[in-house]
């Protein structure tokens, strides 16, 4: 492997890390940061795909290695943002919604490893659905409507929906 086709990687690890730091924000009620953090790592992920195709360093290690980085830092800190900014008195819808998410989030990425559809996404990517939700978080204050949003959100990753790969 040439040295820069390990550029792509390093991006998928920046992604992965900044997920993981968005999550310890979001335990410390850093909820602005986490927000931050998570619209950066999609930063991240936009570029280790533009890098890969590029310089011709796609790989089946760098396409799993993006899935888990991507679970982490748009499946899972992105849901627990959520569930912690309406925990309370809407505990248990949050923790349903949270699972939910995250759930529909592992079953996009796995649908699109194991697919073959060069020109489209089926479904909306959870890149996109993720980074959608952290942005609801800080820009809409009401629980229900962030709820509402984060189960939506997670339907759309799993509906059929073509999205043309740009």
């Amino acid at each position: 492997m040439s040295r820069i086709a390990i550029v792509p990687n390093i991006c998928t690890a920046a992604n992965l890390l900044l997920g993981v730091v968005a999550l310890a924000n979001t335990l410390s009620h850093n909820y602005t940061m986490s927000i931050i953090l998570i619209i950066l790592a999609a930063l991240m992920d936009r570029f280790d795909g533009m890098l890969a195709r590029r310089y011709n360093a796609a790989s089946a290690f760098g396409k799993e290695f993006d899935s888990l980085a991507d679970m982490v830092s748009f499946g899972i800190a992105p849901a627990a943002l959520m569930y912690s900014s309406v925990a309370g008195n809407w505990s248990l819808a949050g923790l349903v919604c949270f699972c939910i998410f995250t759930l529909c989030g592992g079953l996009r990425l796995a649908r699109y490893n194991v697919s073959c559809t060069p020109s489209y996404f089926q479904g909306i990517p959870i890149t996109v659905c993720g980074t959608a939700l952290a942005i609801i978080v800080l820009l809409i204050p009401s629980h229900i409507v962030l709820l509402v949003a984060s189960f939506i959100l997670a339907l759309a990753m799993i509906s059929t929906l073509r999205i043309p790969k740009i």
